[in-house]
Formats: structure tokens, sequence, C-alpha cells
């Protein structure tokens, strides 16, 4: 049996950041970390045109250069410069800019296999460790700690044990955590697309009354698109051959970047607002899409999560007690819980608002995008929102 100071349940996105922002104080403390992940990482990066991305908000940017490491990042990742956002078949759109908002760009768009070869090789092996491939399979409190047991007969004792796995084990379940799931009713169809204009670093917004759609600019002039429709449809449109699916979104989203010529591997995930009743307890805190998962079309799930990771990992650090004081764990809870409630409430809502076929809902949604190009304030901190700076400006500015 082993004890380490801080347990990482999950070595993704979320909780290879998580060990990023604790390392350099925790080799100050003699803490110890380990990442506990089922997937080993590659040795290397390999490019594919299929590969998954994530949308980097302006405030996500500015925390990974605080731990060192947008400099590597930033070599594969596509700038958002404009943002352009319309509702189908009405005359009212809205334009954010970059220029306007005083930034080098609003976000990025990364290919998740890029930034987590940036994150893992970004860590100092003296300070984390890894464990991989292997999963928890059960986790006991302890007076001091808890106690994990892996799947290959391995026991680790811990001061703080962070679940960060996605929610895809059954430990919440198993610790008895509430939570609360709200069906869209809806699926994501996740696909890379290739436009037969550049995209000059443009993302769309585009609503209609069938669900919502996004198409985010790539490296290589690949634009990532997230397509949500009603479940039926959803799996329709993955089972289509691709001149049809082509031709079928080229209806949809018009020729603003000229025609469409490839789409690539597509991807159906069923969609609902996911949050934990808890998200922490003495010697545990809960992260990621195990602490709340988002609806995509607003990129925001990522950004908070990376948000809750930096913050958690200062509380943890600004301590002068062991790692798993619930007292700083309820702090850290408190710190997030307005960045979480406005972050969730405003993805959710602005989901259903441009989701509804309702005649009312859609005239409203009209002259809610035309107010907001015409009212500098509204655009200003719809901006802000979507850059990841709306709930903290003390932190990210």
């Amino acid at each position: 049996m082993s004890r380490v100071n801080v347990a990482i349940v999950g070595g993704g996105l979320v909780g290879a950041s998580l060990a990023l922002a604790l390392q350099a104080g925790a080799k100050v403390r003699g803490w110890k970390i380990m990442l506990i992940e089922p997937f080993a990482p590659g040795d290397a990066w390999q490019p594919s045109y299929d590969a998954r991305s994530s949308a980097l908000s302006y405030g996500a940017r500015q925390i990974y250069q605080r731990l060192g490491l947008w400099q590597a990042i930033s070599r594969r990742a596509e700038p958002i410069k404009q943002i352009h956002v319309s509702d189908r078949g009405r005359f009212s759109t809205a334009r954010l800019s970059a220029m306007e908002e005083g930034v080098p760009a609003l976000g990025y768009v990364v290919e998740n296999a890029w930034l987590g070869q940036c994150l893992w090789q970004g860590l100092d092996k003296d300070v984390v460790s890894w464990h991989c491939p292997a999963q928890v399979i059960r986790m006991e409190p302890l007076v001091d700690g808890y106690r994990l047991t892996l799947d290959d007969e391995t026991t680790v004792e811990c001061d703080l044990a962070v679940l960060a796995d996605g929610g895809r084990s059954n430990l919440r379940e198993q610790l008895g955590v509430g939570v609360r799931n709200r069906p869209y009713d809806q699926s994501a169809l996740i696909a890379n697309i290739t436009p037969g204009e550049a995209h000059n670093g443009m993302a769309f917004e585009r609503f209609t009354d069938d669900g919502p759609m996004a198409l985010l600019p790539l490296p290589e002039n690949r634009c990532a698109l997230v397509w949500t429709r009603q479940g039926m449809d959803a799996q329709r449109l993955a089972a289509l051959d691709e001149r049809s699916f082509l031709s079928e979104l080229q209806g949809v989203f018009g020729y603003r970047l000229g025609t469409l010529k490839q789409v690539g591997a597509r991807h159906l995930y069923p969609l609902a607002l996911v949050e934990a009743e808890e998200q922490v307890r003495p010697h545990l805190a809960i992260l990621g899409n195990a602490a709340h998962s988002l609806h995509p079309i607003a990129g925001q799930g990522f950004n908070l999560s990376l948000r809750d990771a930096q913050v958690l990992a200062d509380a943890l650090l600004d301590s002068d007690t062991t790692p798993g004081d619930f007292a700083v764990l309820q702090a850290y809870r408190e710190r997030q819980r307005l960045d979480q409630t406005l972050t969730v409430g405003f993805s959710d809502q602005v989901t259903r608002l441009f989701s509804s076929s309702l005649p009312l809902v859609s005239v409203g949604r009209n002259l809610g995008l035309l107010g907001l190009d015409l009212l500098p304030p509204a655009k200003r901190w719809f901006a802000r929102q979507a850059m990841g700076l709306g709930t903290r400006p003390d932190v990210w500015d």
C-alpha cells in the first residue's frame, strides 16, 4: 500500500490540468500527487483529420499562460477572431470580434489529443506519478483521507481524493453523491468539415427550430461541427452517405464558407444537463463532467472545469493545512458557486431559448440578437461570458 497527498482519479484534460496547477506548490511542500487513468497517454501526438477538439476561452489561455504551457499549446491552437451568431430564417444576426474586445482572440480551438500531449509533457515526474492503465473500483473514506482500490489489486491511500473521471465510472454513485439530470432530448453530432473557402478564424453559432449548430475554426482550414438534433433525426443524419449529409448541412448552414467539401467520421452523444448535488466532502472533491456536464453548443463546459481546477489548486496551496481539510474545500466551493451558477445557467438558457420552435419565443430571440448587435453593453457582457471572463474579473483580468 502506498500513500500520496493528492490522488486524482481521471488523468484526462481536467485531471491533468489540476495536477499542473498544483505541482509547483506541491514540490515546495513535499507533496506527492498521483494520477490514476484507465488509458495510458501516447508517447507522441499523431495528427488525424477526425481528431476531437475543444474550444478554449480567452480565460483558459490566461490560465495556461500562468502555468507556463500556453506557448506549447498555441502551436496548434486556431484562434477565434470573430463569432457570427444567427437564427435561421430570420433577419437578425450578432457579431463579436476580438478586435472590438481588445484581445488577440475570443478563444481558441485545440485538438484534444494535442492539448493532452502538452499537458502530460508539462508534468513534473518528481511530483506527479502516473498509475495507468488502471481504474479505481472502490473508494473508502478514512478518518484522514481515502483508500482507493484499483482493478490491478493495488491499494492507495491519500489525504485528498479528486474524482475527475467524467462520471464514466460508478464511483460517484458508489459514494452516494446524488445527481440532478435534465435531458435535452437531443443528441450532438460531432464531425470535422472542410469548407470550400477559408474560415479566416470565424466561428459560427447558428440556431434553428430543430436545434443549435456550431462550426468552429480548426488548423488546416478544417472546421469542427457540433450539430444538435432530436435523437432519431440525429441518428438519421449520422447514417447518411457523405454527399447527402453535406447537402443537408449546406441547406441549414448556408454558403458563408462556400461549398462544404468533406466530412469526417461522425459521432453522436446524447445531451443532458448533469450536476452533482455535492462537489466537496472531507478529503474529497469532484471536478469536471463528474461535477457538471453542460450542453456543448455554448462551449462553456471544459472552460468552467478548468477554472474550477485552478481555483481549487489555489485554495489548497494557500492553506497551511494538509490537502483534504474540509474548511478549505468548502471555501473553494463557495468561491466557485457564483461562477458555476451563472455559467451553467447561461449555457442552459441559451440552449433552451434557441432550440424552441414556439412563435413568440422565436420572435423574442430574433429581437434579442438584434439588440445584442446594437447595444454595446449587452454585446460586451455576452462577449465576456463567451471568453470565460464574465464571472471572475478579479482573477482573469
